[in-house]
């Protein structure tokens, strides 16, 4: 009989995987560390009024909070942005503040806020940007056009079945990448807003008679700005009203304050009129979901997942995420897979979308080109459940969202994508060629290779 060889165990291995998954506790920075925040108590951090009244809306309150933390030259570059290439007002919730830099030790401060994800797009400084091609020449205010294809004020209808209704031109915070970056938020030396002209019951009053009129829409958007900035009786009774048309089946409320001001979703007067939609919903078998706009897994705190989870808890069916892919913020596989995990598995937040940058004016140093994309798209596979797994999208302007290997042709020396699509918007019910055409997108001219570079230089 031949003995069996003695089998040795195997050595321990690390983990050879290109991303490795650990568990992370959810953990509220302690906003005292701050010096203008070193007084203030737990019941004040949870109150939504507090938060509100103790925005950052200068340099002036920027510094009343931080102190000397910060370098003057960060100021210097913070003013410079502000007066020349800003296309968003500063409005920071304490919340959202809090969440930058978290772990920086006071002499390390400044260098850590301006290296943090946070920060780079929620508070832009002139160093972040392009220096050559802060703006794409194809890039514009609008750059999805939905103002172009309102039936009423605020009202986008750009898909068959689905419309957008900006019920605000507001939000509890600003961030620097906005999209309606035309209409939302306050003017800035570069940008003098957009302003609804209808008293919000007039917009909303149409808003709904159109909706009446119109059985082929099923999907209604609800957002702005942020519906959080929207005085919850009159969201409350305008939800109720949508609820009450048959041919709408499904209904989103779209606010990123959801993760910028949980406080707000935290409320018991929004919790308990939250319940009572929900409830309505339920009955009318009609899917409410909440999705909210988180960009870092730094931005998942305590008090983003209690706020998600009392939305669920009350009847919503599903809080989501959009978030938007950006260099220097998530553009990398590990930190969107560190922000999936964070809000699937601590915050019950489902990762949903992570749309391409869109194309506004100084918005060149956050945009990836459409190759970058696809490889962050192919990296984040396998890691989490299929059904949790974000899919990332390109709005491509006048098309909507496509899936971004969905390209129908790509010249990558130019940087120049072109996509089709199988519906019209809109403004094109009479357009014979709007399904024959092809759509271009361009990607940031910094990703391009000389070639593309001298090409585009010679177009200005």
């Amino acid at each position: 009989m031949t003995a069996l060889p003695e089998v040795a165990p195997a050595p321990h291995r690390p983990d050879r995987q290109p991303y490795t998954y650990v568990r992370r506790q959810l953990v509220e920075p302690d906003w005292r560390r701050f010096p203008g925040w070193r007084d203030v108590t737990a019941a004040q951090w949870r109150d939504a009024q507090w938060q509100r009244a103790n925005c950052v809306k200068n340099a002036r309150q920027l510094r009343a909070v931080t102190g000397d933390m910060l370098a003057e030259s960060f100021y210097d570059e913070l003013a410079a942005d502000q007066a020349d290439l800003a296309t968003m007002s500063m409005l920071l919730p304490p919340q959202m503040l809090n969440t930058m830099a978290p772990h920086a030790r006071p002499a390390d401060f400044t260098d850590a806020f301006l290296a943090d994800p946070v920060r780079r797009y929620m508070l832009p400084i002139r160093a972040d940007r392009d220096p050559e091609w802060p703006s794409h020449p194809h890039s514009t205010r609008d750059s999805l056009h939905e103002a172009e294809m309102w039936v009423v004020e605020g009202l986008t209808h750009r898909y068959p079945t689905k419309v957008l209704a900006e019920l605000v031109s507001t939000c509890p915070q600003y961030c620097g990448h906005c999209t309606r970056m035309d209409l939302v938020g306050n003017s800035t030396p570069q940008v003098r807003k957009l302003k609804l002209d209808l008293k919000p019951a007039d917009r909303r009053d149409r808003m709904i008679d159109y909706l009446r009129r119109t059985p082929g829409v099923r999907d209604v958007v609800v957002s702005g700005g942020d519906v959080a900035n929207v005085p919850w009786p009159q969201l409350e009774s305008f939800l109720m009203r949508l609820l009450d048309i048959d041919t709408v089946r499904d209904i989103r409320l779209a606010t990123k304050a959801l993760a910028g001001l949980p406080q707000h979703w935290l409320q018991p007067a929004v919790v308990e009129g939250l319940e009572r939609v929900a409830r309505t919903a339920a009955r009318r078998g009609v899917n409410l979901a909440i999705h909210t706009h988180v960009n870092h897994a730094q931005s998942v705190t305590p008090l983003v997942a209690e706020a998600a989870r009392t939305a669920l808890e009350v009847g919503v069916r599903d809080v989501r995420n959009q978030g938007v892919l950006m260099k220097g913020v998530n553009a990398t596989p590990d930190d969107l897979l560190d922000l999936c995990f964070a809000l699937q598995g601590e915050a019950n937040i489902l990762p949903y979308y992570f749309y391409m940058c869109d194309m506004i004016p100084n918005a060149e140093h956050w945009r990836v080109a459409v190759w970058e994309a696809q490889q962050l798209q192919h990296a984040i596979m396998g890691y989490l459940p299929g059904y949790a797994t974000p899919r990332i999208v390109c709005d491509v302007p006048y098309v909507g969202k496509r899936w971004v290997h969905q390209v129908a042709e790509y010249d990558r020396e130019l940087g120049i994508s072109y996509w089709t699509k199988n519906y019209r918007t809109g403004i094109e019910l009479e357009d014979a060629d709007a399904l024959d055409r092809r759509y271009p997108y361009y990607d940031p001219i910094s990703t391009l290779g000389d070639a593309g570079r001298r090409w585009w230089a010679a177009q200005r």
